[in-house]
């Protein structure tokens, strides 16, 4: 079986000194064998191999570098989430990584990122153990058999997990663990952290750096289409619906979490799916549910000696996760992608329980909203959050944006206005009050908010706006409580509302601040909320 995993793949094309043995794009069966026999992990009942990722159990974004270099350090947006890296402080350490690589059995893996072959990129990741190639061969697109014969990678991802950066105080890091991304020689150093997330991130923030200098809007969404071939893309930050409200059995879906849209629509950059497993069950989601058997592999969840998996437990950590192939859920688009949207969804959970459940946006106010990122934190979430939280990150993800966030915005707005497409504003949050007073919206009222959406027949609703965030709201929609669809209305105190909502839009207002320029060239306060 190793020798059919093997491939005739030199040193020298790894940048390594030597090699010991090499297992390039093994199969899931050969996958599953080494991770077994490695005991990398155990194998749930159902099949599933199981691993734990050690003390992070998520991203560590404090340790994450661009290399400061000529001309790739012109177009980034440098500050505590694209932090710099000195050239020769990255040349060390990718000696350190490749010093360490040298000589040991490693697993390479190929995949390319992005489902149009036109703007796609070939990536190639270089591990220690299976499970971290399991990973990158579930969450990107699978090369055919004789794409992988020409295959020559436009990235490299080197995973030494293991490593850590002893020298990290001297060459002015935050600590040990480094990714660190160098543009102009097209590879990514990780060393430090186990968790697999790494590297799918690492790759989708390339792919923001790359895309948009080439006029594609890239994009943390998910995305589904219906039997008309009407494409909608949902927006939401964590905890506010965008996997639950993506996946429909009515329509297929494209992808659940990274997209582009270039000229010819839209198109998924992976061939998978990661998924929230945290209070999973089958009632609530049967798609994702029934996508984690063999060949998906889970991380950090918690099971008896049966294999047997508690998805309720949260003992390693909120943030126990599944990847599985896109194929696992079956009423997916096979080709990933779809024609240019008819509809955007930007989800939110405001559990200040003042946005509408459901809102039309004008093209003025979607890059508004865009820009803004919000949602809200609720008490009990975190250590300290005694009270609603207010969250912002810009178009949704910030934490992937090597650019300027008004780049993709300016990309929103004239693909929205080339296209004709409409923008709505869901909340998925609290309603009647805030957190502790109010109730959270029901899923099957969001859900008829959704579909209104989907079936047009939200244009046909007669309109009326909102005072402090000005946002057009519909006075009656089918399935849904009229008293819920005007926020105000749904207080039982009306000052009480109207002190809530004048909190957050100052909220708002002083989040924007950053993106109001000398210039009036891109000025879009005036599509938000007032005091």
């Amino acid at each position: 079986m190793d020798n059919a995993g093997k491939a005739e793949v030199s040193a020298q094309e790894l940048g390594l000194n030597s090699i010991g043995e090499i297992y390039h794009n093994l199969s899931y069966d050969e996958l599953f064998e080494h991770e077994t026999r490695n005991k990398e992990g155990r194998v749930a009942a159902n099949g599933t191999v199981m691993v734990d990722t050690g003390k992070f159990t998520g991203r560590s974004p404090k340790d994450k570098y661009f290399v400061h270099e000529k001309p790739s350090f012109e177009h980034i947006a440098w500050g505590k989430i694209n932090q710099p890296m000195a050239p020769e402080v990255f040349d060390e350490l990718y000696g350190e990584v490749t010093s360490y690589l040298d000589g040991k059995n490693l697993y390479v893996t190929d995949g390319f990122c992005g489902a149009n072959e036109k703007t796609r990129k070939a990536v190639r990741f270089i591990t220690e153990f299976a499970w971290q190639a399991h990973f990158v061969k579930n969450m990107f697109i699978r090369p055919s058999e004789e794409e992988l014969k020409n295959f020559k990678p436009d990235f490299t991802v080197y995973n030494a997990s293991n490593l850590v950066n002893a020298d990290w105080e001297r060459h002015g890091l935050n600590s040990e663990v480094f990714v660190s991304f160098n543009i102009e020689k097209n590879v990514a150093i990780i060393g430090g952290t186990w968790y697999g997330g790494e590297m799918k991130k690492g790759i989708f923030t390339m792919m923001n750096y790359w895309l948009p200098l080439q006029g594609i809007l890239s994009m943390h969404c998910s995305a589904n289409v219906g039997k008309d071939g009407d494409v909608c893309l949902f927006f939401g930050l964590s905890g506010t619906g965008k996997t639950t409200l993506s996946t429909d059995a009515s329509r297929k879906l494209i992808g659940d979490d990274e997209h582009g849209w270039d000229d010819d629509g839209i198109f998924n950059f992976e061939g998978g799916c990661y998924a929230k497993c945290i209070n999973l069950s089958e009632e609530s989601e049967p798609e994702i549910y029934k996508a984690i058997r063999r060949n998906a592999l889970l991380e950090n969840v918690v099971s008896n000696d049966d294999g047997v998996i508690d998805f309720d437990d949260s003992s390693k950590t909120e943030n126990t996760r599944v990847s599985y192939p896109i194929e696992h859920i079956e009423n997916h688009e096979p080709s990933l992608k779809g024609d240019h949207p008819k509809n955007i969804i930007f989800l939110t959970c405001d559990a200040f329980g003042v946005l509408p459940p459901v809102s039309k946006l004008t093209k003025e106010q979607a890059m508004y909203y865009f820009l803004s990122g919000y949602t809200a934190k609720v008490a009990g979430t975190e250590r300290g959050v005694t009270e609603p939280q207010a969250t912002f990150s810009a178009c949704f993800g910030e934490a992937f944006l090597p650019l300027p966030p008004t780049a993709y915005a300016k990309l929103l707005g004239e693909k929205m206005e080339k296209h004709n497409v409409n923008a709505y504003l869901v909340n998925t949050g609290w309603v009647g009050g805030g957190y502790g007073a109010g109730r959270r919206m029901s899923i099957k009222a969001t859900r008829a908010c959704v579909n209104a959406i989907l079936d047009g027949s939200i244009e046909k609703a007669e309109f009326e706006q909102t005072r402090w965030f000005r946002l057009n709201i519909p006075k009656a929609l089918p399935g849904v409580d009229s008293a819920l669809l005007n926020p105000r209305n749904a207080w039982p105190n009306k000052e009480d509302f109207d002190n809530s909502a004048n909190r957050l839009a100052g909220m708002f207002i002083d989040n924007f601040r950053k993106y109001v320029k000398d210039s009036d060239d891109f000025d879009f306060t005036q599509a938000g909320p007032r005091r």
